[in-house]
């Protein structure tokens, strides 16, 4: 049972990780974008902005549920 929570969670993560690191240095908005046109309080409602934090939010979730799922298989 163990074995098969280490290869879901280890799987999980690496996944997980990779896709953090893409949303990391592909989603985040360039210093092209239009952000400084947007006064500092609204600038979460920025399309750009808001979809690159909903995925690195997301992302990073899946890190640490794979992470927690590792640590209760080495528990088992």
């Amino acid at each position: 049972m163990s074995t098969v929570l280490y290869i879901l969670a280890g799987l999980g993560f690496i996944i997980s990780a990779c896709a953090h690191l893409y949303v990391k240095l592909r989603l985040q908005p360039g210093k092209d974008s239009d952000l400084d046109d947007y006064y500092y309080e609204f600038e979460d409602q920025h399309p750009g902005l808001a979809r690159y934090n909903k995925w690195s939010r997301i992302t990073f979730g899946a890190m640490v549920v794979s992470v927690l799922l590792l640590f209760v298989a080495a528990a088992i």
